[in-house]
């Protein structure tokens, strides 16, 4: 059970995570009895935090809305969380930041946080082809963000896109220029470790999704407007679909001589693999072409059982035949050839 202190704190935490908390639940989370959230309850009023009791059958608390707190009032838990946040904040435009507010927090925290913030020694490393990325601009994102919070338009500068080029009379094309957009902003996301804007744009009444660093801002005050419905259920949806590689124009499937947890790693979702036991596994992936999806099964130097379709049976003999090289006579099967049943 939490000493008198930790369990003020902890309660505390949990009325401004949530509007409307019923008696027995906070018992429930504290690990104490109801008349002791009631004191604790009391101890907290006493401290000038107007705690609003609730009508129901079991009764609850409110903190009052708009309470000032007092600053960096974390439990154990949050330190903990929070330090883990900052120190994997690994976005382009962020990890500088994040450290330094990591260093502030450290500064004002009691040292037994301390001391456990600074066990919390993680690194984490971005994916190879993400290190490369540009950072975007913090002021860049609060501006959008502010505008998106406020539905008001935004006009900003675009380097990139399918937006029709201008160029003055009599010019060279050198001398062409985009003009500036007008979009409704709707959400900041990020996928694959970059930032993107969802909005609607003005001028091609359709959703569009842009890249944070390639936006200059010229004004985020325009006027409000009214929320549109996105074409999909949620924001997560929708960037997912709008990312998602288009159809692979053929589709086979055939089992290799390794364990799914063997080839999973190497086809990411590329591909879908199933288990067939411990040194098997059934894959089925896409390609442009049958040679190519037969090539890319043989590329695991395992034994490779083609099932199908009858296209892919036909590429990977004949793969195999140009592996073979064209020698005189019986050939050995090159090393992961295809083969066929």
């Amino acid at each position: 059970m939490l000493e008198t202190s930790g369990r003020l704190l902890t309660l505390l935490s949990l009325l401004q995570a949530r509007r409307d908390w019923p008696g027995p639940a906070l018992a429930e989370r504290l690990a104490v009895s109801p008349r002791t959230v009631r004191r604790d309850v009391d101890r907290l009023r006493e401290l000038g935090y107007p705690v609003q009791a609730t009508k129901g059958p079991d009764g609850g608390y409110r903190l009052d809305a708009g309470v000032d707190l007092p600053p960096l009032l974390f439990d154990d838990e949050q330190a903990v969380a929070v330090a883990l946040a900052l120190r994997t904040a690994t976005l382009p435009g962020v990890e500088d930041a994040a450290a330094r507010a990591l260093a502030t927090i450290r500064q004002v925290m009691p040292a037994r946080l301390r001391g456990r913030i600074d066990a919390l020694e993680v690194t984490a490393v971005p994916r190879a082809r993400e290190s490369d990325r540009p950072a975007v601009r913090p002021d860049v994102l609060v501006a959008i963000g502010t505008a998106a919070r406020e539905r008001r338009v935004v006009r900003f500068d675009y380097d990139g896109g399918s937006g029709d080029v201008l160029r003055p009379a009599h010019a060279p094309d050198a001398a062409g220029f985009r003009p500036p957009r007008r979009v409704e902003p709707h959400h900041l996301v990020t996928w694959g470790g970059r930032w993107y804007l969802v909005a609607w744009d003005l001028e091609r009444d359709d959703w569009r999704t842009f890249r944070v660093d390639r936006i200059t801002v010229r004004s985020g005050d325009g006027p409000r407007f009214r929320p549109r419905d996105l074409p999909a259920p949620d924001v997560a949806t929708y960037v997912s679909q709008a990312f998602s590689r288009p159809a692979w124009p053929v589709r086979g499937t055939a089992e290799l001589g390794a364990g799914a947890d063997h080839v999973a790693p190497w086809v990411g979702d590329a591909a879908v693999v199933e288990a067939l036991g411990e040194d098997r596994c059934r894959v089925t992936a896409g390609s442009w072409s049958w040679g190519g999806l037969a090539a890319w099964f043989g590329m695991f130097d395992v034994p490779v059982t083609v099932v199908g379709p009858s296209q892919l049976h036909d590429a990977a003999r004949q793969v195999a035949a140009r592996l073979a090289g064209g020698t005189n006579g019986p050939a050995e099967a090159p090393v992961g050839a295809p083969e066929v049943r």
